[in-house]
């Protein structure tokens, strides 16, 4: 370990002396990225390791890419790289790297990089399916002694799938607590002083006025406390010491929300979903959600007869369908992430999330509601009613 660790230290030298020097994505990959790969076991030079430009093999709209870096153990595909230049903004380019993680199900990490920043993905959402957040990011303008405890787990003779997902969950919930943690000290919100309060055993009703006017009350306890607490080294109290819970009010994020105009329109968590992911996919493009008695559409613009998407979720099978007609490569698309098709160029659904294996079928939806000629008279385009 202590030869790794002199390794990672030597190589973050190596990047903040030379960095500013590789202005092109090759150059990055020769100076940066290429000698991490073979500080990690995964010699550049070997092709049963590491393979440039290894085939995606996504078919549909994107057919023909190829990931920069395939990184292999025991000729099984394990991690993806995708590579930038040194200037580069990483978060741009997670939607390229997502597409050839999915048409991949051995592959268990993908990467995203510019030399000098790191960030590491898997599928703890949905499997096979990348996340949309890193679960871990490096960056090496810190301690070697920390990055290299985390880059040794990525080693080529230390890989282990299981555990690099345990990783990434534990990684993931930590930062989802602090960060929720973090905003509940700063903020102080009427919510949380009703949940302190209730835990204070405060004998009051709960009124917003009431809320109102112990809200400074509670930000100057709680700066008391944190300063208690770190005086005393984050001592921990006993069981006798913590007054009873009482029962917290839970919003339900899932709940369906009805149209004050019409309540026979029910828009449900997973149609949400459904235009959240489009809007993930595609985080450039004005895309709108619009709910019918019927079905619910993704707009572009807010354009009902820009329509890309339906979705039939109260189905006994939820299903969608995409503007254009389904070609030959759309079918192949279709098959190759294993879902089925129905009546009418319909696609079945089952999670919201199976949307993420079809990127091809939603990028040629897209161009073709960008496409004027495709909605002049007589082109046949229905709009949403």
């Amino acid at each position: 370990m202590h030869e790794f660790i002199a390794k990672v230290a030597k190589h973050i030298d190596h990047v903040k002396k030379v960095g500013e020097h590789c202005t092109t994505e090759e150059t990055t990959k020769q100076a940066l990225i290429l000698p991490l790969l073979e500080i990690l076991g995964f010699s550049p030079y070997d092709p049963t390791k590491v393979k440039a430009e290894h085939a995606s093999d996504f078919p549909g709209a994107k057919v023909g890419e190829r990931v920069d870096y395939a990184l292999f153990c025991n000729n099984v595909p394990v991690m993806f790289i995708e590579a930038k230049g040194y200037a580069a903004n990483l978060t741009n380019h997670c939607p390229q790297l997502s597409r050839y993680y999915n048409a991949t199900p051995e592959v268990t990490v993908g990467a995203i990089t510019n030399g000098r920043e790191w960030r590491f993905f898997t599928d703890l959402v949905n499997k096979n399916i990348m996340d949309s957040d890193p679960f871990l990011t490096i960056k090496f303008d810190g301690t070697p002694q920390d990055a290299s405890h985390q880059l040794a787990q990525f080693h080529h003779d230390k890989f282990q799938p299981e555990a690099l997902r345990a990783l990434a969950e534990e990684n993931i919930y930590l930062t989802a607590f602090k960060a929720a943690i973090t905003t509940v000290l700063r903020e102080c919100d009427t919510d949380f002083v009703k949940y302190m309060a209730g835990r204070a055993n405060i004998q009051r009703t709960f009124t917003a006025r009431f809320l109102e006017t112990v809200q400074p009350i509670m930000k100057q306890a709680l700066a008391k406390a944190i300063s208690d607490m770190v005086t005393s080294s984050l001592s921990t109290p006993t069981p006798e010491e913590l007054p009873p819970a009482t029962p917290a009010t839970v919003v339900n994020p899932d709940a369906p929300t009805i149209d004050p105009s019409n309540a026979k329109i029910i828009t449900t968590a997973n149609e949400r979903r459904v235009l959240e992911i489009c809007q993930e996919l595609l985080p450039t493009e004005d895309l709108q959600g619009k709910d019918t008695e019927s079905y619910f559409t993704v707009l572009y613009q807010g354009r009902n007869n820009r329509w890309m998407v339906r979705y039939w979720g109260d189905k006994k099978r939820p299903a969608a369908s995409f503007c254009m007609p389904l070609t030959d490569t759309h079918r192949a698309e279709i098959k190759r992430s294993k879902l089925e098709t129905g009546a009418g160029d319909t696609i079945m659904l089952d999670r919201p999330e199976h949307l993420l294996r079809l990127t091809g079928l939603l990028d040629d939806a897209l161009a073709f509601s960008k496409n004027d000629d495709n909605f002049k008279r007589g082109a046949g385009v229905s709009p949403v009613n």
